[in-house]
């Protein structure tokens, strides 16, 4: 689950994380009334969108009045911000943020994340800060520096020192980096976090080591431990087929392929999409129905796909163990005969069942074409899909 800008640096504020003070505002009005209460000179109005590179887009804006915070807020509220995060459609802006100005002598980024091929936290640190990092680690990657955690020990003070030193910080900013970054690390681990980026992290004139901006990012299976962040959830900027999909218990990602897929296991979608890449298509959605999904569930899903005007086909690729093929199709037949399927549809079975899946897609009359293993399937479907366009 993802977080606006100004949610997170509540949250990391609250565990001594420094950030500049700032309020949120719906309406100029109130975007006025906050400037005034923070007092000037300088303030800075942020569009708060969940995507990066709001700046380029014209989603920050400094200005020098309480007006010119009004005028800002009135020209990006309503707005479609596109930045190289959004795609072409953008985002609306829906609310802005608006934040006391900063001395900024030095702009760094510090990033946290669990790293998955090594099991452990990783911190990165960079003197390239407001860049993207994913820029940086191909341009210069000797640039980012990066700290493992063990999670028995967990972070310890010379950790923190180490990588303040290795952003070129001395005296009063080595010891003011260190309480952020040992802050932070408890922010990250008590809230579940998946991702925390502060980009830039800034030096002051006077030493300090500030968040400018902040990005989290939570790991929904920890949010049961965590309602109160879940309550910060912005639905708006969400694709609501995949809120759908998460009230039906599916994991859904919408793409921009052609060819959507239904498939059971997170690992088996994966090589799904892999393969029907490998045949020359472009996957439409990632969808894992589940090991123990019903009929019902399998209906859902179906609609789900067909939802996407963009699906020109639809392979179901299922592998029968816990999940019987008997009820992927039937399923997937009375999904078809509701919304009156006129895609081209490939089925793939294997397992539990499996004969007697055959038979009611075959009993069934529909235009199903069934392929006897992953490569013919996605042989097919594409096949299918560049002959119907």
């Amino acid at each position: 689950m993802n977080i606006h800008e100004y949610q997170a640096k509540g949250l990391l504020a609250r565990y001594g994380v420094a950030v500049p003070r700032g309020g949120v505002a719906y309406t100029p009005q109130e975007a006025e009334t906050v400037a005034h209460e923070l007092g000037g000179p300088v303030w800075v109005v942020k569009a708060q969108i969940h995507a990066g590179g709001r700046g380029k887009g014209g989603g920050v804006k400094v200005v020098k009045s309480e007006k010119d915070v009004k005028d800002a807020a009135k020209n990006m509220l309503g707005m479609q911000l596109v930045t190289h995060q959004t795609g072409p459609e953008g985002k609306e802006v829906k609310r802005v943020y608006i934040e006391e100005g900063c001395d900024i002598a030095r702009e760094l980024y510090l990033g946290m994340l669990i790293d998955r091929a090594k099991g452990r936290l990783t911190i990165m640190a960079s003197t390239e800060g407001g860049m993207d990092i994913e820029e940086v680690a191909a341009k210069t990657p000797e640039k980012i520096h990066k700290v493992w955690i063990d999670p028995a020990t967990g972070i310890q003070p010379y950790h923190a020192r180490n990588l303040a030193f290795s952003l070129g910080l001395r005296d009063k900013q080595v010891s003011s980096a260190q309480k952020f970054i040992l802050s932070m690390y408890k922010a990250f681990t008590e809230l579940d976090a998946s991702l925390v980026e502060i980009n830039p992290l800034v030096v002051t004139g006077t030493g300090d080591v500030v968040a400018l901006d902040a990005k989290m990012n939570f790991d929904d299976n920890a949010l049961f431990r965590h309602r109160d962040i879940e309550e910060l959830r912005d639905e708006h900027e969400e694709d609501p087929s995949e809120i759908e999909a998460a009230r039906h218990n599916l994991n859904y990602i919408k793409l921009d392929g052609s060819v959507g897929c239904m498939v059971n296991g997170a690992g088996l979608a994966m090589a799904t999409m892999d393969i029907i890449k490998l045949h020359g298509g472009d996957p439409a959605n990632f969808l894992d129905v589940g090991g123990g999904a019903t009929r019902e569930r399998v209906t859902t899903a179906f609609k789900l796909i067909l939802s996407d005007p963009n699906v020109e086909g639809i392979l179901v690729n299922i592998f029968g163990g816990i999940m019987r093929c008997d009820v992927i199709a039937e399923g997937v037949v009375a999904a078809a005969r509701e919304v009156s399927l006129n895609v081209p549809l490939v089925v793939r079975l294997e397992g539990t069942n499996v004969d007697l899946g055959k038979e009611i897609l075959e009993r069934s009359k529909l235009l199903i074409e069934s392929a006897d293993n992953l490569g013919d399937a996605a042989e097919k479907i594409v096949r299918a899909v560049k002959e119907a366009s």
